[in-house]
């Protein structure tokens, strides 16, 4: 029964789940906010039910190692008899330089940290996971998994900004792409779903959740993607405004007076469907424009128009596809705006059935389902992505 420790490290949290590789079975897992700060909470939960909930001061992420550690050996399951092969972490940016997962020592840490730059947000916090975890589990190998390997099959064309080109070097912008291991697992089940080798199979992947990202995948290769060269680009997300003329910020900058920390947030924190409805939950904005809300009713329009827009594009980009999946928690739980996003592409080939879409079709509301209508001469599916189990599955291959 040999198992993967996957870590996701933020700033004040830290994420993990024991993976059963064999059955892909999550046999443990836990989450701990606040990491700092006066009242940290932390949970962890096994697979028989064992469950154990804790508010209480954790320092740093050392600490929360600690208090993970003490859960195993006394709600379980067992670490000892885990027979764990390896610790995964979930580094954000990999830049050009990590185009596959890659066993950690020091000279590679020390590379995921220069990479800071390019994601201050999230890989600092990757390091300090890294550096707690490897203290933590230190006779075993560690493997840093990258959002962005995935997509650095790019073609020039898709990766290259217009910019000018010595800038660009110098300050290393290019798009990068990132939810690359869901992109990467739920194209390679597609290809299992519709029946063809995936080196043969074409396939758009719209990983819809607080972060969204669209994905083409020819023959198991990223060759276009949503995402820029940070996570802010592309569709409308929660509460980040998805693609935007970037003159819309010096017009702010000079006009109203904005900071450069001022448009970090505003972008970031405060737009998407937050800062045009009021609400980053897709279940509250569809509330609101049920009641008549038209801010509400607007950015649902805007939220799918934009999707609607990239399968098209990637359509083109593609030649052929041959399948299309939604996964993430929107696209995975709503029906409403799989339909919406899809609507008018009849002609295009996608024809979506409205029974199976909602859930009362042959297949019931399982989580993995067909939505296409039998006609549809591209295969629409709702898909639930695993990134923790791909983690998992790419350790094991390092390793061995």
């Amino acid at each position: 029964m040999s198992t993967v420790f996957v870590v996701n490290a933020g700033s004040s949290s830290l994420k993990y789940q024991l993976v059963e590789l064999a059955s892909g079975a999550s046999l443990a897992s836990g989450l701990i906010e606040r990491i700092g700060q006066v009242r940290s909470s932390a949970k962890h939960k096994n697979a028989a039910g064992g469950e154990a909930q804790e508010e209480l001061h954790i320092q740093d992420h050392a600490q929360a190692f600690g208090w993970v550690l003490r859960q195993f050996d006394a709600v379980g399951p067992s670490l000892d008899d885990a027979d764990m092969i390896g610790v995964g972490h979930r580094v954000v940016q990999g830049g050009s330089r990590f185009d596959r997962a890659t066993i950690i020592d020091g000279r590679v840490q020390d590379q995921i940290e220069a990479l800071s730059p390019l994601a201050p947000l999230h890989n600092p916090a990757n390091v300090v996971g890294i550096r707690a975890a490897r203290a933590a589990f230190a006779n075993l190998p560690h493997v840093a998994v990258f959002d962005t390997a995935f997509h650095l099959t790019l073609p020039p064309a898709a990766y290259t900004y217009a910019l000018d080109r010595s800038v660009a070097e110098e300050h290393r912008v290019r798009k990068y792409g990132f939810h690359g291991t869901s992109h990467q697992f739920v194209s390679r089940r597609l290809a299992e779903l519709v029946g063809k080798p995936l080196g043969e199979t074409n396939s758009i992947v719209l990983h819809l959740g607080n972060g969204s990202s669209a994905c083409a995948v020819r023959g198991g290769e990223s060759v276009e993607t949503s995402m820029g060269m940070t996570p802010l680009a592309g569709l409308v997300m929660g509460t980040r405004t998805g693609d935007i003329d970037a003159s819309v910020l010096l017009h702010l900058a000079r006009n109203g007076g904005y900071s450069i920390d001022d448009l970090d947030t505003l972008l970031n924190k405060r737009s998407g469907l937050l800062g045009m409805a009021g609400s980053n939950d897709m279940r509250d904005v569809r509330a609101s424009a049920g009641a008549g809300v038209e801010a509400a009713r607007v950015a649902l329009e805007t939220y799918t128009y934009r999707i609607r827009g990239v399968v098209g594009q990637y359509m083109a980009q593609l030649g052929r596809t041959d399948a299309l999946a939604f996964t993430a928690g929107v696209g995975e739980n709503s029906a409403e705006t799989r339909a919406e996003s899809l609507a008018g592409l009849e002609s295009f080939g996608i024809v979506i059935d409205a029974d199976r879409n909602a859930g009362t079709g042959p297949d019931g509301d399982a989580k993995e389902r067909r939505i296409s209508a039998d006609e549809s001469a591209i295969a629409v599916w709702v898909v639930p992505t695993n990134e923790e189990l791909e983690i998992a599955q790419q350790v094991a291959a390092v390793v061995a």
